[in-house]
């Protein structure tokens, strides 16, 4: 199992960024999708995830309203639209692939796959 996250970079405070992760080595309609980031010296935490088939999404408090997680399981593909950045949003953002065909995986432990990660830094 392969996950290859793109799209990061340096944006302004106010900007937008999207992320793409793409998978393969695995049957990607079976699979609930989740974002992570990591700041520096702080522990990995949940950004947003959406289930097997894209109906069901779930976001950080911290992100809401800002941020979209969207998927084309015709692609392979989960994304991470993110908007109104702000500097609090500079981490490292990780995407994560969990077995299963329904509802949200929230728990970092309970996700089975890793992407490498992408860097996303928020300048003010």
């Amino acid at each position: 199992v392969q996950l290859q996250a793109s799209g990061g970079g340096l944006v302004q405070a106010g900007g937008s960024l999207r992320l793409s992760c793409g998978a393969s080595g695995l049957t990607f309609t079976k699979y609930i999708m989740g974002w992570f980031r990591q700041a520096p010296g702080k522990e990995r935490e949940a950004v947003a995830a959406i289930s097997s088939g894209g109906t069901s999404t779930r976001y950080a408090d911290s992100v809401k309203g800002r941020f979209t997680i969207s998927r084309d399981n015709a692609k392979n593909t989960v994304y991470l639209q993110m908007n109104s950045l702000k500097p609090e949003d500079t981490a490292v953002y990780y995407c994560a692939a969990d077995e299963g065909l329904y509802g949200i995986v929230w728990s970092k432990t309970s996700y089975d796959h890793w992407g490498q990660g992408t860097q996303v830094t928020v300048s003010s």
